[in-house]
């Protein structure tokens, strides 16, 4: 990313169409849990997966009042049974309104169904996730596109992922580019790539040109290089004007000195002319 200036114009060129969500934001219902005393993070590795995902996709779209983030919260997906509840490790609600914060979501009272989940392979999960949530969460509930990815550098790379086309069946998604593939939802590429620094294979967001979303490090980092590049050229401007003035300096000492050469030597002539 060039400049802070060029992510913010790639989030308005590249925002999602989508339409509020017909319900209300709606914090908590009476009777229904929102927590199960588990931690939200199976694994360090999961937890810094979940971490910075959550990150880059809440800085994509925190100037956006209309759409909701959710991490390792309950969704339930059918008014009056408690047991038609799942809690992803990653969703986007495109429509909801971010404001306010919820305890779980409920699809019912919101008028919408998350849109797009991510779900993180831990040892406890990892068959439940590449087979009955397909259909819990396309089928059941409702979502448009469902991926899967491995952070765990020890278990094989697997990033996958379905969506619902419009007569309602589900197809596994397809991508010619290795260890990426495209979120029409999200109208954003996921790419996954090893960082040995956290040994951990990452998964994280690209805008439809291939740009990064990037975390509040690395904008810090950019604000940081962005600033220096303007202290360098202000600095290259001062030290330019300096040597402006020292050289007009020059050229005009010079031309008194010749002015000077000149009116001697006429004095000069005036005399030998006597």
């Amino acid at each position: 990313m060039d400049s802070i200036k060029d992510f913010y114009a790639k989030v308005d060129k590249y925002m999602p169409i989508f339409p509020k969500a017909t319900g209300q934001p709606t914090i908590y219902i009476e009777g229904y849990p929102f927590e199960d005393d588990e931690p939200m993070a199976a694994t360090l590795y999961h937890g810094i997966q979940i971490t910075f995902f959550f990150e880059q996709l809440f800085r994509l779209y925190r100037l956006e009042p209309h759409i909701l983030i959710g991490v390792d919260s309950f969704i339930y997906y059918s008014e009056g049974d408690m047991k038609k509840c799942v809690a992803p490790d990653v969703y986007v609600a495109l429509g909801a309104e971010k404001i306010p914060p919820r305890r779980s979501f409920y699809t019912w009272a919101e008028g919408t169904v998350p849109d797009t989940i991510f779900e993180f392979l831990s040892d406890s999960t990892k068959n439940e996730d590449r087979d009955r949530k397909v259909q819990i969460y396309l089928d059941e509930m409702g979502a448009k596109e469902y991926f899967i990815h491995q952070p765990n550098l020890e278990e094989p790379a697997e990033f996958r992922g379905w969506y619902r086309d419009n007569s309602g069946e589900i197809i596994e998604m397809k991508s010619d580019t290795p260890r990426t593939l495209f979120s029409e939802r999200l109208n954003l590429l996921f790419t996954w790539n090893v960082d040995m620094d956290l040994n951990v294979r990452l998964l994280r967001p690209y805008f439809p040109d291939g740009a990064p979303i990037t975390t509040s490090i690395e904008e810090s980092v950019l604000r940081k290089e962005a600033q220096q590049q303007r202290d360098e050229e202000k600095q290259l401007r001062e030290e330019a004007e300096q040597q402006r003035e020292i050289a007009e300096a020059q050229v005009a000492e010079q031309a008194e000195l010749i002015q000077e050469q000149a009116a001697e030597l006429e004095r000069l002539r005036q005399q030998i002319g006597k």
